[in-house]
């Protein structure tokens, strides 16, 4: 059970961007056979990035396994707390790497690239990167914008340039204001459990996580009022789903600076206003997209 807990399955929520493309490309619905196969690849390619996540998760937490140790929270982790050994560790990031690598070069050799660039980026984010002020969030956004390509290419679809900027504007304001959090939560133990913590101020974050959600909103504008847009889904209606999406940046915002949620896994998973939101928005445009944009 601990080296279950270990591969830290409820984060592979985190790996929904992979079927961005299958619902934007109008590739959900359609011939049965044809709907299950390509349902099918895109499961596929979620386990295959959940399991190479878990052996990046595996090989954080030997890495941080004494500053976690000081988190209010991530001290109860096996590692931290010494519930699952070392070697046992290794053995289970190593095997989830290969599951990963080995089920996606049966699903596309380009899936397999795209599990192979993560699992390198993510590695040196884990052994030393993630101490760079920036760049450790900047990786992080990109280790979710390789999500969103994945699933792309595991299906053969085009994705537009603006959904892959959106993911990584609205990754990165995720990365900023989980750092946010982090500093509201742990105040002057912060950089004892993240030294970048040290670096980062209040006012810098605060100023980034503007920045970074603006982008956003405005990649998706752009992407919902685009002409390829239209041309796919035979409207521009996605662009009147933004309140939506402001009022679910608005209210992440607003907890993680005050230090309520330090994890965005968890206040996706507690909070029910931001819950009810984002499904109203996922509903609204599988709405716009699959039924208003054929008539």
């Amino acid at each position: 059970m601990e080296l279950f807990r270990l591969l830290r399955p409820v984060h592979w929520i985190k790996n929904v961007f992979v079927f961005a493309a299958l619902v934007f490309s109008r590739r959900l619905f359609g011939p049965l056979d044809q709907a299950c196969v390509t349902l099918g690849r895109v499961i596929g390619a979620f386990f295959c990035f959940s399991l190479a996540a878990s052996a990046m998760y595996v090989l954080n937490d030997l890495v941080d396994r004494k500053a976690d140790s000081v988190h209010p929270e991530r001290r109860g982790r096996p590692l931290a707390a010494g519930r699952v050994s070392v070697n046992a560790a290794v053995i289970a990031g190593f095997g989830c790497a290969v599951l990963a690598l080995g089920g996606s070069l049966l699903l596309s050799r380009a899936l397999a690239l795209i599990i192979l660039a993560y699992l390198t980026l993510i590695g040196l984010y884990s052994l030393g990167l993630k101490r760079v002020m920036i760049l450790d969030c900047v990786i992080i956004a990109v280790g979710f914008c390789l999500r969103a390509i994945a699933g792309a290419v595991v299906i053969d679809v085009f994705i537009s340039p603006w959904l892959v900027i959106c993911t990584f504007a609205l990754c990165l304001f995720l990365a900023f204001s989980k750092r946010r959090g982090e500093i509201a939560q742990l105040q002057e133990n912060s950089e004892a459990f993240r030294k970048t913590l040290g670096e980062y101020t209040r006012e810098l974050l605060v100023h980034m996580v503007d920045v970074t959600s603006v982008l956003a909103v405005i990649c998706f504008l752009m992407y919902a009022m685009a002409d390829q847009t239209k041309e796919l889904f035979g409207t521009n209606n996605l662009v009147y789903t933004t309140p939506l999406v402001l009022y679910c940046i608005f209210r992440f915002s607003a907890l993680t600076q005050k230090g309520v949620y330090s994890d965005p896994v968890r206040l996706i998973f507690h909070d029910r206003p931001f819950q009810v939101g984002m499904f109203l928005w996922a509903a609204l445009c599988v709405w716009i997209i699959y039924g208003t944009g054929a008539v």
